[in-house]
């Protein structure tokens, strides 16, 4: 058993971006307790679960107990997967439930006694337990360093355009389309969502109608050492007279606003015909991953043209801007 934590700003997305790569990797999603996920799934999925953008990190499940007294009773008979020295950390949800203020000097007590050694400083392993409506001790695998993904903010990158997703989102974006070789974005801006394709290893498409934006994304996926990329200059209503090819995956954050960023059309229209054009390019079976705003009826429009919807997230940006992520299948 492995356990993930999720991020709570859109934990619903987080979850589905977790599920999509564990579909990939032959595992599912067992238990939740607030942001902690149980996943049923072995060593095959952690090159899935390393792509991840909304998790905080993941790692072995070792315990679940209903009580203090029920967690250390088994930590004294289980083996732990513990490396050189160790430190007990404990997580404190919103929903804890038990008094685990004592907890990490009396499991680490326990596991000191089977032999391991203690380092609060510089541990080689941190054995993490979670409190919610139960407690859930395992060892950290993998922890996704916050400080990876403000390094490729917009603000960070040589073509700069503010208007942009959080890197986090564009790499979730990139997982719910369950994605394994290619991606296209068709409105990429600055390239935000082909970067983070781009750094799992997919080859990625892109297009955009304005010339400076097809020059400025390139330079951006070389700044960040991405190479396998096909851009055009182009219009994202007409992807198949552009590409004589199906994809795998779309996803894409269409422009919201102004007449200039939505190069003089109506915002419904555009975005009614970029999805029939989507839809066109797409493989049967391929995902679609596209934000639209609160007030555009994303997943009625979406219907229309023969998709089916798989999800969707809801996110209040700022006072004028609430918007939906959806995820579609052709």
């Amino acid at each position: 058993m492995l356990y993930v934590e999720i991020l709570g700003n859109l934990p619903e997305m987080a979850r589905d971006e977790v599920r999509a790569m564990l579909e990939l990797a032959g595992g599912e999603i067992v238990s939740r307790d607030y942001l902690l996920l149980g996943v049923n799934a072995g060593e095959e999925a952690l090159p899935f679960l390393d792509r991840l953008g909304l998790s905080h990190e993941y790692g072995k499940l070792v315990i679940e107990a209903d009580s203090v007294e029920e967690l250390l009773e088994k930590a004294r008979g289980v083996e732990w997967p513990i490396g050189g020295t160790f430190k007990v950390d404990t997580e404190t949800m919103a929903n804890c439930r038990h008094n685990v203020l004592d907890l990490p000097r009396k499991l680490g007590a326990v596991i000191h006694s089977k032999g391991f050694r203690v380092n609060l400083s510089r541990p080689d392993t941190l054995v993490r337990v979670y409190c919610g409506e139960r407690l859930h001790a395992g060892v950290r695998l993998r922890f996704f360093d916050p400080k990876d993904f403000e390094r490729r903010k917009a603000h960070h990158r040589p073509f700069f355009r503010p208007i942009s997703l959080h890197p986090r989102i564009s790499r979730a974006l990139v997982n719910l389309t369950k994605a394994r070789r290619e991606l296209l974005d068709p409105m990429m801006g600055a390239g935000g969502i082909l970067i983070e394709a781009g750094l799992l290893g997919l080859r990625v498409y892109g297009v955009d109608i304005r010339p400076e934006m097809v020059e400025g994304a390139g330079m951006n996926l070389r700044h960040y050492g991405i190479t396998n990329y096909e851009l055009r200059q182009g219009d994202a209503t007409g992807l198949a007279g552009l590409f004589h090819k199906r994809f795998e995956a779309v996803a894409t954050d269409p422009p919201y606003g102004t007449s200039a960023t939505l190069a003089g059309r109506k915002r419904d229209e555009l975005y009614r015909d970029v999805l029939g054009s989507i839809h066109d390019v797409l493989e049967p079976g391929g995902r679609l991953a596209i934000a639209f705003p609160a007030d555009f009826d994303g997943e009625e429009e979406a219907e229309r043209v023969g998709f089916k919807p798989v999800g969707r997230y809801y996110q209040r940006v700022h006072k004028s801007l609430e918007r939906y992520f959806y995820v579609f299948e052709r």
